[in-house]
């Protein structure tokens, strides 16, 4: 089986890198910008600087803006075109643990129903603590769950990070505190049950991967929230749900600013209520490109998104539609 590990980066080859180089099995396809150093290549690594890039054979390349984390959406073509049944998203300042992994695709697990938000780290820590993307009116709303063990098709797993996992910058400039979450059992979200997932550790099968694209025109902190919220609608659409599973990587979070980081989550605080009313509205279908052009253009009238993200859009629906058939 073919499968790959996608990476943006601007450093030097960082500790996590090499961390995944060795993972037999795996191959590592490090994303660059125009800001990055040139970093070689292995047996298991590929390093697709900006040159290298402008002679794939994707529409993308000239639409998807230089110095933005979304140039991790030609990562994800290069690993499809390549063969990639499995496509695992991550960052340059995550490192496994021994045991990193996840489970089967095809699963009896406990199964979370009966909310419509689920703040998943509520069930690996007593900790105060909420992902990235949680609606902040929800955070001391005590909520009841119905969890049963069915027998699920999970199309996107979902991995915790410990030590500085995926939290607003709401909470880091209260608590600012590390977390080692609880090594729980892993546990899915059912149908209408939405918790926000990131791009940090999270496993993706080929045919769910078009729900991947990270939008360009949104902020930096917004555009793997806005991703996962859309990815989650459109998974019941296959059949398949989104599964969590225990922290297998710990972060040593690259240098950040939190006021900067706060202002580019704005969107986060604000959007998401209104985002999930509208996503829960659409009439949707199995089609992957009739979904995403429906989904943003209802984004785009309801002025979450900009208008510019559709010439964007369009151009990965025709790259990736020419890959996957």
């Amino acid at each position: 089986m073919v499968k790959y590990i996608v990476i943006t980066t601007i450093n030097p080859k960082t500790p996590a890198v090499e961390s995944f180089e060795r993972k037999e099995g795996w191959s590592v396809l490090l994303i660059g910008d125009t800001k990055s150093q040139e970093i070689e290549n292995s047996n298991n690594l590929t390093f697709l600087n900006v040159e290298t890039q402008k002679s794939l054979p994707y529409t993308l390349i000239r639409k998807c803006p230089h110095n933005h984390y979304t140039r991790k959406n030609i990562g994800y073509l290069y690993a499809l075109q390549k063969g990639a049944e499995l496509i695992y998203d991550t960052d340059d300042d995550n490192l496994p643990y021994e045991d990193w992994g996840f489970p089967n695709f095809n699963v009896e697990i406990s199964t979370l129903s009966g909310s419509k938000f689920c703040n998943i780290y509520s069930y690996y820590t007593d900790e105060k603590v909420w992902p990235r993307g949680f609606p902040l009116e929800l955070i001391n709303s005590a909520v009841n769950f119905t969890e049963t063990k069915e027998q699920q098709a999970v199309g996107v797993w979902q991995g915790l990070a410990d030590l500085d996992p995926d939290v607003d910058a709401i909470h880091r400039l209260i608590f600012g505190k590390t977390i080692r979450f609880e090594a729980n059992e892993p546990i899915v979200l059912d149908k209408g049950v939405y918790c926000p997932f990131n791009s940090q550790n999270t496993l993706w099968q080929r045919e769910m991967v078009p729900y991947a694209y990270l939008p360009a025109t949104v902020t930096f902190r917004f555009t793997d929230i806005l991703r996962g919220y859309i990815a989650q609608r459109c998974l019941w659409e296959h059949g398949k749900k989104l599964g969590f599973t225990k922290a297998t990587v710990y972060q040593e979070r690259n240098e950040h600013d939190l006021l900067k980081d706060f202002e580019s989550e704005i969107p986060c605080y604000l959007e998401i209520g209104k985002l999930v009313q509208i996503l829960d509205g659409l009439v949707l279908s199995n089609d992957f490109d009739n979904n995403l052009m429906i989904i943003y253009q209802a984004l785009i009238k309801e002025g979450i998104v900009p208008e510019a993200e559709l010439p964007i859009l369009k151009a990965w629906i025709n790259d990736i539609g020419k890959i996957i058939t």
